[in-house]
Parts: C-alpha cells; sequence; structure tokens
C-alpha cells in the first residue's frame, strides 16, 4: 500500500488544491495532516483573530474530508517531529505541501528536508497553491524578482494561471488507527473581534460566488468606497487558502468587464508582494529601500491612532472598524497607515506589528510590503507621496457614512462636515486633533531631504 501525507498549510480547502491531488494521484492512501506549529506560537504570530478563523477552516476542512472518507489529522508540535512521527506511522513514502515564500516558510521547508532525510520519504513541494502564478514564474532579465509592478503585471498577464482543480471526490485513509489532536474550536479562543467573519472553505465559496455575481461588476467604480464597501471581502479566505486565488483569478477573468479586470489586477498586487518576499525575505521587517528615516516615537500618539482617537474621523473610523472585525476597508488602511508613516513619521513596523495583531487576514508578504510601499521604503516609485486624510475622506466618504458608522460621537454631524468636526460650531465628545497637518508634511519633507 503506497501511502502520502498532505501537510496543509495555506490551503485550507479541498477545491482547486495541487497539493491534495497530487497526492491522490500518486498514492493509494492519503493522510490529511494539520500540525499546529509551535513555532508560529513563539513568533506571536498566532493572533486571536486568526486563531479563531483557523478553528472555523479546520472545522470545515475536517467535515469535506470526512465526507470523502478521509478526516484531518491534527498534531500539536513542531512540524518537522510531527511530520517525522507521522511518516514513521504509516511507512508514507512521500509528503506533500504547498511552497512557501517566507523566511519562515524556507527554514521550514530545510527542517522537514532534514528530518525526513533518513526515512526515505520524498518532500515534494507544489507552486501556485497559495498565489495565482508561482514567485518566480516570471522574472526580468537578469534579476531575480521584479521590483516595479506594471511590468510585473504584464508578464503576469502573458503568462496568465493554471486551471482549476475539482474537489475530489474519495480520500482514502491507511487501515491503521492515527492518533489525533481535537480541533480547535472558536469559542475556546479569547479576545476575539466581536464582528469577525466566519471562516471555513463553504463559507468562503459561497462568499465568492456571490461576490462574482454580484458587486464584481461595480468593483472598478467602488472599490474605493468607504461607505459602499464595495470590495470582495476575500482576504482572509485566501491568506487561509480556502479559496483559491487561482480559480479566483480565472473566474473572475470570465466575468470580465472593468470590473473583473481590475480585481484581477488586486489579485495579481497581491502576488507580485508574494514574489518580491520570495526573493528578499528580509523585507518583512527591514526597509527594502532604505531611506535614512530618523523616526519619531511619541507613545501618545501611536496610542491616539491604535484606538482610533487621533482627531481625524476617518483615520480613526478605519482603526475602529479593524478593532471591531478584524479586518479593513482596502481605502482605509491605505489612510491609517499613511497618517501613521508620514503625518506622524512613525516607523511602519510599528503599524504592521498592530495590524497583524488584529487583521484576520494578517498576512506577512501583503501586510508588511504593503506597509513599506505606503512608508516609502518599499515599491512604491514616488515614495513620498502623502496622502490628506481630510481630502481623502471627503473624496471616497463624501456624504460621512462611513465615518458616522464607525465614530458614534460625530453620528450628529452632517454630511462632509464630518471629516472636519474641528469647524463643528458646538461641543463634540471628540479629541482635537494629535497634530496639525501642515506641520507634520513639512516635518516630512524636512526628514526625507525634500524642503
Amino acid at each position: 500500500m503506497n501511502v502520502a501525507v498532505v501537510l496543509f498549510t495555506s490551503d485550507l480547502r479541498l477545491h482547486d488544491n495541487p497539493v491534495l491531488r497530487s497526492a491522490l494521484r500518486d498514492a493509494d492512501r492519503v493522510v490529511p495532516l494539520f500540525v499546529r506549529d509551535e513555532a508560529v506560537h513563539r513568533a506571536g504570530f498566532d493572533a486571536p483573530n486568526r486563531l479563531a478563523f483557523l478553528a472555523d477552516c479546520l472545522a470545515d476542512l475536517d467535515a469535506g474530508l470526512r465526507k470523502r472518507g478521509g478526516r484531518l489529522v491534527v498534531r500539536t508540535g513542531t512540524v518537522a517531529k510531527e511530520v517525522r512521527r507521522l511518516v514513521e506511522e504509516t511507512g508514507a513514502g512521500a509528503v506533500h505541501m504547498a511552497a512557501g515564500v517566507s523566511g519562515y516558510a524556507a527554514r521550514r521547508e530545510e527542517e522537514l528536508r532534514a528530518a525526513l532525510a533518513d526515512t526515505g520519504c520524498e518532500l515534494r513541494l507544489h507552486d501556485a497553491v497559495v498565489t495565482a502564478l508561482a514567485p518566480g514564474r516570471v522574472v526580468p532579465s537578469g534579476k531575480d524578482h521584479f521590483a516595479v509592478f506594471t511590468p510585473y503585471f504584464r508578464r503576469w498577464e502573458a503568462v496568465g494561471v493554471r486551471g482549476t482543480l475539482g474537489a475530489p471526490r474519495t480520500v482514502r485513509l491507511p487501515d491503521a488507527t492515527l492518533a489525533s489532536d481535537d480541533l480547535p474550536a472558536r469559542t475556546d479562543v479569547k479576545n476575539v473581534s466581536p464582528g469577525l467573519a466566519d471562516g471555513g472553505e463553504q463559507a468562503g465559496r459561497k462568499l465568492m460566488t456571490s461576490w462574482l455575481d454580484g458587486d464584481l461588476a461595480d468593483y472598478a467604480d467602488g472599490h474605493d468606497d468607504l461607505a459602499g464597501d464595495a470590495t470582495s471581502r476575500l482576504s482572509p479566505h485566501l491568506h487561509f487558502g480556502t479559496v483559491s486565488a487561482a480559480e479566483l483569478a480565472e473566474r473572475a477573468r470570465e466575468k470580465g468587464g472593468p470590473g473583473g479586470e481590475a480585481f484581477v489586477r488586486q489579485l495579481a498586487w497581491r502576488d507580485f508582494h508574494h514574489q518580491v518576499l520570495a526573493a528578499r525575505h528580509d523585507a518583512s521587517w527591514s526597509d527594502y529601500r532604505p531611506r535614512e528615516d530618523r523616526w519619531r516615537s511619541d507613545e501618545d500618539e501611536i496610542t491616539a491612532w491604535k484606538t482610533g482617537h487621533t482627531g481625524y474621523p476617518v483615520v480613526d473610523a478605519a482603526m475602529r472598524q479593524l478593532a471591531h472585525e478584524g479586518w479593513m476597508h482596502n481605502r482605509g488602511r491605505l489612510l491609517a497607515a499613511s497618517f501613521l508613516t508620514k503625518t506622524l513619521y512613525v516607523d511602519w513596523r510599528v503599524g504592521a506589528r498592530h495590524f497583524l495583531e488584529l487583521l484576520v487576514d494578517g498576512d506577512i508578504a501583503n501586510n508588511q510590503l504593503n506597509w513599506q510601499w505606503v512608508a516609502g521604503t518599499g515599491t512604491d516609485t514616488r515614495p513620498n507621496r502623502v496622502l490628506n486624510p481630510v481630502t481623502q475622506a471627503k473624496r471616497y466618504d463624501p456624504h460621512g457614512d462611513y465615518v458616522r458608522r464607525w465614530v458614534p460621537e460625530l453620528a450628529e454631524v452632517e454630511g462632509s462636515a464630518v471629516h472636519e468636526p474641528w469647524k463643528v460650531k458646538g461641543e463634540l465628545d471628540y479629541p482635537e486633533p494629535v497634530v496639525d497637518l501642515g506641520e507634520a508634511r513639512a516635518r516630512f519633507e524636512r526628514a526625507r531631504g525634500l524642503d
């Protein structure tokens, strides 16, 4: 009997999963495995919102496998040790897993290869599982990655994504009884954001279908509308792999139109950051393009930003949405990040770390490199642009509905006046701005040598 282990990581799905399909093709019996990695806990990456969402994902994955005759084996410990133990128990000849891009993923692969070296078991990595196009699939001449998005996107479009795979009908386990830890439960996780969405492949596919058949058509015009919330909200499912980026790109292309084209471009932007991190692991915490910044560190201002009390309503609304939902509108992320790094001139790592503490879609490639893009230390070709929170708010929340939704202290202020509460007559239970925008911009320009 030929046995293979499928090590699930960021691909917690049955549909369009090349890892699972390859193992089922090559082996008579397959053991689906998820390791609750102690290294992730030690690194502090197991934030409550992601743990709760993960619990949903694992429960759904296990249910899907059971319907097909299998089940999910859950172990707790170091990945290499637990995989080797399972290989020894089953006599598996191969371990299949999705390729990763981070420094941690590279170390995990090295440890797995070392742990399996004397077992006769092969480690097989599969590309284009977490992303639509594999990192390194397209590269500029003489270089190992693209540092500018537009030329990358042209090549990305020209190559195209792989075909979509269906979900397997049957998953056959070995005859031996395999020990498994209990599945984690969302209810066991403390300090979860009250508005956190449900996880799992079923929830992801339902959301994907609803999005593709509905708001996608208006995405090109509406994706920056803060109050309209006309985004897919699929980022948590892409992060955990309950929805396939390749399938999503293929189906959005089939829908076509300006909305489909704009959304596919966003999926390529996600792939772009993965290929940067795959080539530059240190970009997760080091400046991709150093600007010799001497960042400020005013703890009162940082606390005001984190808690949504900066005195700039659109920034505060975005930060309060993050706290309540574990998710934030993309335009809100840009404004919150620009305010911290450019207006308050605080190190982007402070913001990135706070986002990772709360974001259910907290992903090292996308979170860190988007923060670097906004801070001007990343791949942005205009590294010194500053987003004015008042101007941006009037443009992307023209009637003030987004602000009033998340900042109840300003609920009675009508229209766009809500974006400048310091001009409103009468007393409001809302803080004064923590900084003058003109002075802050001048300070930033001096720091970057632009004055």
